[in-house]
């Protein structure tokens, strides 16, 4: 069944006038539907959820129709007192009342409202844009910390869960294809040699937990920068998308994501690692952001380990692209041979300087917490 006649099955008031392949994400087949009736046009989101990646789709379409409405209660309440529009995606439910459509061939997909009149950017570039970016992370953690965890189904076990992306590159490397890998590409063993080196670091986070410092609440579970939209006329951060990943997690998953994607202005597919850093005044914006937003539900545990969240989530990227290059490029899509490996070696070159700059990005989240 083609994209342009699951689209028409939404509620959606209009005749189908185009279906525009958007976005670059890694996961999703993602399209802008529009339809038009003799007197308006709408607008929505509609993607095909990734099987091979979230195995049960109901219970991601549940997570997230549970979390929006709750979210869109909090932000109507607070409207009154903000200084912008706060904004969400709402799910679009089918002509039939359903949350999303089976397809002839068992693949799910949904709708999605759009958000109006904004903008996402592949990097940032200066601090504002970073500010921003914290502060719609903050937000949205905020407004969503009081639903509760145990009511959300974990859609994808092991999800930033370092210590099981260890365990999975060690069976990996394992296998007879890795073994040629590494045995052919000296940039290959460079970054095996990485990953010993920081093996004892990856379960920091989830021992906390384990030890009671830190707790399992709502997170987004992706908030990468292109995740977050500004507002076009007034600059202001109005939204994040992308809420398949909703899930129980620690905050800290996504507050390291948002600092990883958010402040190295060279992005995930540059091939100069000389250009990968983390760039300091982009971090002490994005924490000034964030921070304004999420403080007043943040622990004491909670802030000791922002630090550990960033340099963890580098290393933990790092680590998947690296396992899916020596597996053979069996998760992550690819456009060129060996991309996963330099998507690896971009991530493992953050980490390192993420791990330069820790007494000052200490320094700063101790003068913003």
């Amino acid at each position: 069944m083609h994209a342009e006649s699951i689209a028409i099955q939404f509620d959606v008031p209009g005749r189908l006038v185009a279906l525009q392949p958007i976005g670059a994400g890694n996961v999703n087949d993602t399209y802008r539907v529009i339809l038009r009736t003799t007197f308006s046009e709408e607008q929505f989101i509609l993607q095909r959820i990734n099987r091979a990646v979230f195995k049960d789709p109901a219970a991601v379409m549940a997570n997230m129709k549970a979390v929006t409405d709750h979210a869109h209660r909090r932000i109507e309440a607070e409207a009154d007192d903000a200084d912008r529009i706060w904004q969400l995606p709402r799910v679009i439910p089918a002509k039939d009342g359903a949350d999303y459509v089976v397809d002839g061939r068992g693949e799910c997909w949904r709708a999605l409202s759009m958000i109006a009149s904004s903008t996402n950017y592949e990097r940032v570039s200066k601090p504002e844009h970073a500010a921003e970016a914290g502060r719609v992370l903050g937000h949205f953690q905020r407004i969503i910390s009081d639903f509760p965890a145990d009511e959300l189904a974990d859609t994808l076990p092991g999800f930033h869960i370092a210590p099981a992306y260890l365990e999975n590159y060690d069976r990996v490397v394992a296998g007879e294809g890795a073994r040629l890998r590494l045995g052919a590409v000296s940039e290959a063993r460079r970054l095996a040699k990485f990953v010993e080196e920081r093996r004892a670091f990856a379960g920091v986070l989830e021992e906390a937990r384990e030890r009671g410092e830190l707790r399992l609440r709502p997170i987004h579970g992706d908030p990468k920068i292109t995740n977050v939209m500004i507002d076009n006329f007034t600059g202001k951060g109005t939204a994040i998308v992308d809420l398949d990943t909703v899930k129980p997690g620690l905050i800290h998953y996504d507050f390291g994501d948002a600092v990883r994607s958010g402040c190295n202005p060279a992005g995930e597919e540059t091939t100069d690692l000389a250009e990968v850093l983390l760039e300091l005044d982009l971090f002490e914006a994005l924490v000034r952001g964030y921070l304004s937003e999420a403080r007043s539900f943040l622990s004491e545990g909670d802030k000791r380990y922002l630090y550990d969240a960033v340099r963890l989530i580098a290393f933990e990227l790092g680590l998947r692209f690296f396992t899916d290059y020596l597996a053979g490029d069996v998760y992550f899509k690819v456009g060129y041979e060996a991309q996963n490996l330099n998507r690896a070696r971009v991530q493992f070159a953050l980490c390192e300087s993420i791990e330069a700059r820790e007494g000052k990005m200490r320094a700063i989240l101790e003068r913003h917490c």
